[in-house]
């Protein structure tokens, strides 16, 4: 006969297993019926910008997926810490999602005060496209090629500069990367907008910039500025003749602009799957792919394992930038 302990013991021990089996059934149901009801993806840029187009395109076409709203709610401010840590801090649900750009793994190394760590309070769920960069210089620059402009700027270190958007921007990193792997130096001139540092290499105020493909195009076209290469693994598709870094000495560069979607940690995996599959159905739907790729945008797709592993590695190779440039913000 069983002592009064053993079967309090056993009772104990059923009904922690029975409510473990409730929850899951839970999460599964969760899961079955998800969305239920409206879902928010905060851009923690402002209105406008790239993450906010695509977080548009992505929210009108996953509500007609689902037959549920997907709202876009803008949080700019603090380089991306404001958005992204109110979405660090929403429940893990599946209803507050993050559209992140490479500017968050930037932060991980260059922000050492946020009240957030991506990896630690975040789960990749997919991520949505990337597009290279060009680097243009200006109309006057005697350089005709990227390995004339590197031989001009070893022969005169710190003569030469460079626009950017903003410290830590992906503009900004392209440079540094460029710097670091082609041995130069060049000067930084962070802009508080990618328009101002245009501006003025129009103006022929600044060397050079690194910058998106869909707006440079036009002027490239018009001579208003000499594009030297591009920042992708391959040829960008709007610009088929100008080479890729890698092509031209710089093997392994790449630094493009690239979107992604996280949602809370703690958020179920059945949930964060379902998200990755209709996420990946947009992204591979042709209508989509014709559309980016006349801006010069690829649709991304990853599985939230690989996405995760992305994620860690563009950490790794910014932190590493970030720390032997000694780059810092005020």
């Amino acid at each position: 006969m069983w002592k009064k302990e053993s079967v309090r013991g056993f009772a104990a021990v059923a009904l922690a297993a029975l409510s473990l089996g409730q929850g899951a059934a839970a999460r599964a149901e969760d899961a079955s019926g998800y969305p239920s009801r409206p879902v928010t993806i905060v851009v923690p840029f402002g209105p406008g910008g790239s993450a906010d187009v695509y977080a548009r395109v992505l929210a009108e076409k996953l509500g007609r997926e689902t037959g549920k709203s997907f709202i876009v709610e803008n949080r700019p401010g603090a380089g991306a810490v404001i958005g992204t840590q109110f979405v660090a801090k929403a429940p893990p649900d599946g209803y507050t999602l993050l559209m992140m750009s490479n500017t968050q793994t930037v932060n991980e190394s260059l922000l050492r005060q946020k009240p957030y760590e991506l990896m630690r309070d975040f789960v990749a769920v997919a991520p949505v496209n990337e597009a290279p960069l060009v680097l243009v210089v200006r109309s006057g620059l005697a350089p005709k090629t990227l390995p004339e402009l590197v031989r001009q700027a070893k022969a005169a270190p710190g003569k030469l500069n460079y626009a950017s958007s903003g410290t830590g921007t992906p503009y900004h990193m392209a440079g540094e990367l460029f710097k670091s792997m082609a041995g130069i130096d060049v000067v930084h001139i962070p802009y508080k907008s990618s328009g101002g540092a245009r501006t003025d290499v129009l103006g022929g105020q600044v060397d050079m910039m690194f910058d998106a493909v869909s707006t440079m195009t036009d002027l490239i076209a018009t001579g208003k500025v000499r594009a030297l290469a591009t920042t992708g693994k391959a040829r960008s598709g709007v610009m088929p003749d100008v080479p890729t870094m890698a092509e031209l000495g710089l093997p392994d560069y790449t630094a493009t602009l690239w979107l992604g979607i996280l949602a809370p940690k703690g958020t179920p995996q059945p949930i964060v799957d379902s998200l990755n599959q209709k996420i990946a159905k947009v992204v591979q739907d042709p209508a989509t792919r014709a559309l980016w790729a006349r801006s010069g945008i690829d649709g991304m797709t990853m599985s939230p394992a690989a996405f995760t592993q992305y994620l860690n590695q563009d950490i790794a190779k910014w932190r590493k930038i970030v720390e032997s440039a000694h780059i810092t913000v005020d």
